[in-house]
């Protein structure tokens, strides 16, 4: 049995099916990039898949926080105007009130 130029064997397969796997977390991330994430994820003694998922993680609990933040922060107007329309309120009376 011959090889034809374009078939693969179920080795070549499943390895391309476990690197795959890693291409869909990486995806987007440039070669430069890559190797950046994988020296930060063998410092922090995991795998790249595993800080990619973990900083994914982390970015979504942030993004959450900050929303949940500014939410917060926003004060409940109660009916009171701003700087601007008491301002031109103020340019509407007549000088001396």
């Amino acid at each position: 049995m011959t090889k034809q130029a374009g078939t693969k064997t179920a080795g070549q397969k499943a390895s391309q099916k476990a690197a795959g796997a890693s291409a869909a977390d990486a995806q987007g991330l440039s070669p430069g990039q890559r190797t950046y994430e994988a020296r930060r994820a063998a410092k922090a003694g995991m795998s790249l898949d595993k800080w990619l998922a973990h900083k994914a993680r982390e970015d979504a609990l942030a993004t959450k926080a900050a929303a949940q933040a500014t939410k917060a922060a926003k004060p409940a107007k109660a009916g009171k105007q701003g700087f601007f329309a008491r301002l031109l309120e103020r340019a509407q009376r007549p000088l001396g009130s």
